[in-house]
């Protein structure tokens, strides 16, 4: 019953935090977007505090079910696991800890958040929330947008509107060989020994599970009853369950309750452990039991234990969607714009700064996947690798949309209003002279200024002593909030005559 419960929960949060990535929508945010902020790391660095407090009693109380419930990364580790179950049945063993390697790939994930700016790429590669978040933008939600306009293609030719096709488009190819290469590496470590990510890399894993030690539920072997035959042993995912000495290693336990379903002695149940049980209560149980079988069993302490971390894996894999070929209504192919050199990379409303910023964002990349503009796209600079910086080739930031905001978990963009966001300046329009068609080809064109959504650009005569002069953009610099809809409607190839400088601090205009 414990397990179809666990199952079920585990299901329900895996499906809606998959779909958090892949609704380009953004409408389930509204019901579900709070499974996203039930995140432990995310949590911690937004500063709820209630939120991580809620999930240090859970732990205590329970154990690691943060692990096998909520966290998304360690149940797409037991989808992969189940999957190898069906080849090979009763494949696990226990094995011993190596625990350099879990405290010291803590130590590693502790020292990168203290240091901050430039080895927070460091938290975005370890954080388990993140490194899903990365897998399911890059890898799941082509595959969903592609079969959605599948489905919009078929719906319109049977005169129905009911879907409507998107862009698929790949939005940073390193960011998208770390997610396939981080995809791999799971599933081959899933595939071989089920939870060796959890127990060995991951250091949410390790704090939780050096507090699950001391929860106040867990799973409990009866020597009394337990016949030594090691079949809870052998589906133990977390390899934590030492059937020889009758003991569990609860800083690994994901209290998946494997064990109990599998036992047929019913020699295991999740139950309030006693002090005295910590202590020697197993011992004495085994030498009051048939001395015969189990009473010269060597006794083992019950410490931290981990298993072989299998290691070395490369795997690169590449996937590149066709560009559709876009034409001026001629045979002229349209140059795609490139993106300017700025000075200053340019970040959300809502984020304060560059370094408030980089600070708190996990680069999980929900914000670049329910963006509704197609600007936000993850960074390639090393400083702040994979997390997302505005870009305006594809489209610029409305001032109504508010999206990325809404369903940052981690603190990095703070929650804004509309008002808000057409106050805030990100950064500041620039115009250079030498790509303006009003110069090169000598046309009126003026569409920076008509489409400026504050009014910040203004057409103004070319030779201040002649009126009738061609115009030229002006930018009043203190106006401007940065929203790009110059640059991206700039016809000007392959860079625009206008574009947006970033501000290091945002402020309100």
């Amino acid at each position: 019953m414990l397990r179809t419960i666990r199952l079920t929960l585990a299901i329900v949060f895996f499906t809606f935090i998959t779909l958090l990535f892949l609704d380009f929508t953004g409408t389930l945010h509204g019901w579900m977007g709070w499974m996203a902020k039930i995140q432990f790391i995310p949590a911690l660095l937004a500063l709820n505090a209630g939120v991580v407090l809620l999930l240090i009693v859970l732990t205590l109380l329970f154990g690691r079910v943060y692990c096998s419930v909520i966290c998304p990364l360690g149940v797409f580790q037991d989808i992969i696991s189940r999957f190898a179950g069906k080849r090979k049945k009763n494949r696990f063993r226990y094995s011993p800890a190596l625990k350099w390697l879990r405290y010291g790939m803590l130590a590693l994930f502790a020292l990168a958040l203290v240091a901050g700016i430039r080895f927070h790429a460091v938290v975005s590669l370890l954080e388990p929330y993140s490194s899903y978040g990365r897998i399911a933008s890059n890898l799941f939600a082509p595959v969903y947008q592609w079969s959605n306009n599948l489905l919009a293609h078929l719906a319109e030719r049977a005169d129905s509107y009911a879907f409507y096709e998107t862009e698929v488009w790949i939005k940073n190819l390193p960011v998208f060989i770390i997610a396939a290469i981080t995809f791999i590496a799971l599933i081959v470590l899933a595939w071989r020994n089920g939870r060796t990510y959890c127990n060995t890399v991951c250091p949410v894993g390790t704090i939780l599970g050096f507090l699950s030690k001391y929860s106040l539920f867990k799973p409990v072997i009866d020597t009394t009853k337990c016949n030594g035959c090691g079949l809870c042993a052998r589906n133990c995912k977390a390899s934590c369950i030492n059937s020889k000495a009758h003991k569990i290693d609860y800083s690994r336990c994901v209290s998946c309750m494997n064990c109990l379903d599998k036992c047929k002695q019913g020699a295991i149940s999740y139950t309030r452990r006693k002090a005295d049980t910590v202590a020697g209560t197993t011992e004495v149980s085994v030498q009051n039991k048939n001395r015969k079988t189990v009473g010269s069993a060597p006794q083992v302490d019950d410490t931290r234990r981990a298993f072989l971390s299998a290691t070395a894996l490369l795997a690169a894999t590449t996937a590149l969607k066709a560009q559709e070929k876009k034409v001026d209504g001629g045979l002229a192919a349209i140059e795609n714009k490139k993106i300017p050199a700025r000075a200053t990379a340019i970040v959300p409303p809502g984020a304060l700064s560059t370094r408030n910023f980089a600070q708190h964002c996990t680069a999980c990349q929900l914000c670049v996947a329910v963006c509704p503009n197609q600007v936000l796209r993850p960074s390639s600079d090393l400083t702040k690798l994979m997390q997302p910086e505005v870009s305006y080739e594809r489209g610029y930031c409305r001032p109504e949309c508010t999206k990325c905001s809404e369903v940052c978990p981690a603190g990095a963009i703070r929650p804004i209003t509309k008002a808000d966001k057409s106050a805030i300046q990100i950064g500041h329009a620039v115009w250079i002279k030498e790509n303006c068609i009003c110069i090169t080809d000598d046309v009126e064109c003026g569409n920076c200024a008509r489409h400026c959504p504050v009014n910040a650009i203004q057409m103004v005569a070319s030779d201040p002593e002649n009126t009738k002069s061609r115009k030229i953009p002006v930018v009043n610099a203190e106006r401007c909030i940065g929203c790009g809809a110059c640059e991206n409607l700039c016809p000007s190839r392959p860079f625009s005559a206008i574009y947006v400088e970033g501000h290091i601090m945002h402020r309100t205009v």
